[in-house]
């Protein structure tokens, strides 16, 4: 029979951090069981909570930075990220509080990728993006990585991310604008939902070799990617757009009520 490691340390896991946990275990005191001073990163990391989901450690009371290393009897209280809440004098987790809203997405992200352009958000999503890509990109542009993988969050490297819970493209979207409290950075229709360009106001007769019969008849105004030259314009597309951007800010107004 495997002997058990000598020390053990309480853990207790807070508010969004419980979703990691198989039903039935959330919200309860963690007893962890460990030899010598591991870094208490090591051990979250090792009950499935990658780092980048934490932003407030607390061992026996007093904030810790991830490299503290435990000790027997160790009382460990650990908060998912603030981002309505600045904490930055408090923790000593991280230097900065995820506050500038660039996003790079996983392979599986896709749809959630067009809603966060659409909603004005510098976003970059590739189909054919490998692990290796997203956290380089992410560390050498500062991005935040949105992903439905725990794994690659774990990466030492990684220190910007977010798991997202929901396979439905509309729930991911609030759960991202709700966890980055990012309500009020929305800047709807600025961005390119195709490739992520700028958009700007282009004159009609500058595209109008490019537009079908109809379209030329019956609209006036056009917009341009400056990036990909995709061309834009308020048609049927955009009023459904429209409204689903009308509808997320009724939401947080009332706060999902």
């Amino acid at each position: 029979m495997k002997q058990r490691p000598p020390h053990k340390a309480t853990f207790r896991f807070y508010e969004e951090l419980n979703d990691f946990f198989a039903q039935g275990k959330t919200k309860t005191t963690v007893p962890v069981y460990f030899s010598g001073n591991p870094p208490v990163k090591t051990v979250i990391e090792s009950i499935g909570i990658p780092h980048t989901e934490i932003d407030l450690i607390l061992v026996n009371s007093h904030s810790v930075g991830f490299s503290h290393r435990l000790r027997d009897g160790d009382r460990v209280s650990v908060y998912p990220v603030f981002e309505s809440l600045d904490i930055s004098g408090v923790t000593n987790v991280r230097k900065n509080p995820l506050r500038r809203p660039r996003f790079i997405l996983d392979v599986h992200l896709g749809k959630l990728a067009r809603f966060l352009r659409m909603l004005g958000f510098d976003t970059l999503y590739k189909n054919d993006y490998i692990d290796r890509d997203i956290v380089h990109i992410a560390r050498t542009q500062n991005r935040i990585i949105l992903t439905r993988d725990v794994e690659i969050l774990k990466k030492k490297e990684v220190t910007r991310g977010f798991w997202i819970r929901s396979q439905n493209p509309g729930k991911q979207l609030i759960e991202v604008l709700d966890r980055l409290d990012l309500y009020s950075r929305m800047k709807p229709f600025h961005r390119c939902m195709a490739c992520n360009g700028k958009i700007e106001k282009v004159k009609k007769e500058e595209v109008s070799d490019r537009l079908d019969a109809e379209t030329k008849k019956h609209f006036e105004e056009f917009f341009r990617c400056i990036s990909c030259k995709k061309i834009y314009w308020k048609g049927s597309h955009y009023e459904r757009m429209k409204k689903m951007v009308e509808d997320i800010r009724t939401s947080s107004r009332s706060g999902h009520s």
